[in-house]
C-alpha cells in the first residue's frame, strides 16, 4: 500500500470515515506533509489538515498522527504542542523521540505531566543538565531510574547524588547507576555503602574493581572497600571523595595508614589536609617536610593516634625513596617495594592493619 494520500484514499475516506480509516489516513497525510515537494499553499493545506486530525476525537487518529510525525523538523509548533500535551498514547511515542520540543516544554512536561511522560523525557538522547536536574529533583522514581539509565543524558554527579537522596532504599534507581558504563567515584563510594549484597556483586562485576575490592566486598567491610575507588580519581574528584568520606565519617586513621601503605600519596595527603583544616597544599608541603616537625605537627592537628605516628613517619620515607621504575607493571612494582619495607621497618601496626597490608602484598607476588 503507498504511503502516499491519494484519490482512492480520499473516496475511501468519503465512504468510510471510521477511526480505522481515519488512522490509516493520518499516517499518510504526514509522510507527505514532510515531503519537501509540497509547494507554499499545499503545505498551508497540509498544516491545517494536521491541525484538524491532532484534534481528532478517536484516540487511535491522533495516536497514529503522532507516531508519523515524531521524527519530522517541519510540523507547526502548535501542533507539536498538541501532541505532547495529549494522553500517554498519543503523547509518549512523540515526546520520546521529537527535536521539536525545547528545553522549556521539556521542563513544563517534568512539572506538570504524569510520570509515564516524565518517564519519556528521561529517555531522550538530548536531555540537558537543566532538565536532568528537574527530573531528579520533581521525576517519578520510575522517570529518575530511565534517566540513570541514560548514558546520552547531560547527568552530573551532584544530581546523581540527589537522586539516591530521593530514593535511598530503591534498587530501582540504584540499578541502573550501577549498570551505567562509567560511574564516579563518589557515586561508586556511596553506593557501596547503601545498596543489597546482590547490587554490589554487580558493582564489582560492571565496573571491572580490583580483585581485593571484591573480596572487601564479600566481607562488607565499609572501609576497605572505599580505598578500592580511590585509584583512579582525579584532583578535583579526589578532594570530592575525600570531603564526603569525612561528612560520612568514613575518613578514619585506618583508612589513611593503608591507603598511604599502598602508595597512594595523594589520597593521603588530601585526607590529612582536610582532617587538620588546611588546603591540601599546605598539607603535602609539611607531609614532605625533611625536618620531620611538619608531618608531627600535621598528624597532631589532624588527631591521628600517637601510636600510628612512626608507621605514618616510616611510610612517608619510604613513598620519598621509592621511585617509579618507568617499565612494565611499574605500579605493582612500587607498591611491592612500599610494602615489603613497611613491613619489615614497622611492625607494632593493629593486627587488622596488618593483615590487609600482608594480603596486599600477597596479591602483588601472585600477579608478578
Amino acid at each position: 500500500m503507498s504511503d502516499t494520500l491519494s484519490q482512492q484514499d480520499v473516496l475511501r475516506l468519503l465512504q468510510d470515515p471510521s477511526p480505522q480509516t481515519r488512522a490509516d489516513m493520518a499516517g499518510k497525510v504526514a509522510g507527505q506533509f514532510s515531503g519537501k515537494h509540497l509547494s507554499a499553499s499545499e503545505r498551508v493545506l497540509a498544516e491545517d489538515i494536521v491541525r484538524i486530525m491532532a484534534k481528532d476525537v478517536a484516540v487511535r487518529v491522533r495516536a497514529a498522527l503522532s507516531d508519523s510525525l515524531k521524527t519530522s523538523t517541519s510540523i507547526p509548533r502548535d501542533v507539536a504542542l498538541t501532541l505532547a500535551r495529549d494522553v500517554e498514547e498519543v503523547a509518549l511515542p512523540f515526546i520520546e523521540v521529537s527535536a521539536l520540543l525545547s528545553e522549556t516544554d521539556l521542563m513544563e512536561i517534568v512539572h506538570t505531566g504524569s510520570e509515564q511522560k516524565q518517564t519519556a523525557v528521561a529517555k531522550r538522547p538530548d536531555v540537558t543538565e537543566k532538565v536532568a536536574d528537574a527530573l531528579v529533583d520533581k521525576g517519578a522514581e520510575q522517570a529518575v531510574a530511565a534517566l540513570m539509565a541514560n548514558e546520552e543524558a547531560a547527568v552530573t554527579p551532584t544530581a546523581m547524588d540527589r537522586a539516591l537522596d530521593r530514593f535511598p532504599g530503591s534498587e530501582t534507581v540504584q540499578g541502573p547507576l550501577i549498570n551505567r558504563s562509567k560511574l564516579p567515584v563518589t557515586v561508586a563510594e556511596r553506593l557501596v555503602t547503601m545498596v543489597s549484597e546482590q547490587l554490589r556483586q554487580q558493582l564489582v562485576s560492571r565496573h571491572d574493581l580490583p580483585a581485593d575490592f571484591a573480596a572487601d566486598i564479600i566481607l562488607q567491610s565499609r572501609e576497605r572497600a572505599t580505598y578500592a575507588l580511590v585509584g583512579e580519581a582525579g584532583e578535583d574528584e579526589l578532594e570530592r571523595l575525600v570531603d564526603q568520606l569525612a561528612r560520612g565519617g568514613r575518613l578514619t586513621p585506618s583508612l589513611l595508614l593503608r591507603a598511604l601503605c599502598v602508595g597512594d600519596l595523594p589520597f593521603f595527603e588530601v585526607a590529612m589536609g582536610r582532617l587538620a583544616g588546611v588546603p591540601a597544599a599546605n598539607a603535602r608541603l609539611l607531609i614532605h617536610d625533611a625536618g620531620r616537625l611538619g608531618l608531627r605537627s600535621l598528624c597532631e592537628k589532624a588527631s591521628l593516634p600517637g601510636h600510628l605516628y612512626p608507621a605514618v613517619r616510616v611510610a612517608v620515607d619510604v613513598a620519598r625513596e621509592t621511585e617509579f621504575d618507568g617499565g612494565d607493571q611499574d605500579l605493582e612494582r612500587h607498591r611491592r617495594r612500599m610494602l615489603e619495607r613497611i613491613l619489615t621497618q614497622f611492625e607494632e601496626m593493629a593486627s587488622e592493619d596488618l593483615n590487609y597490608l600482608l594480603r596486599k602484598l600477597s596479591d602483588l607476588n601472585v600477579a608478578a
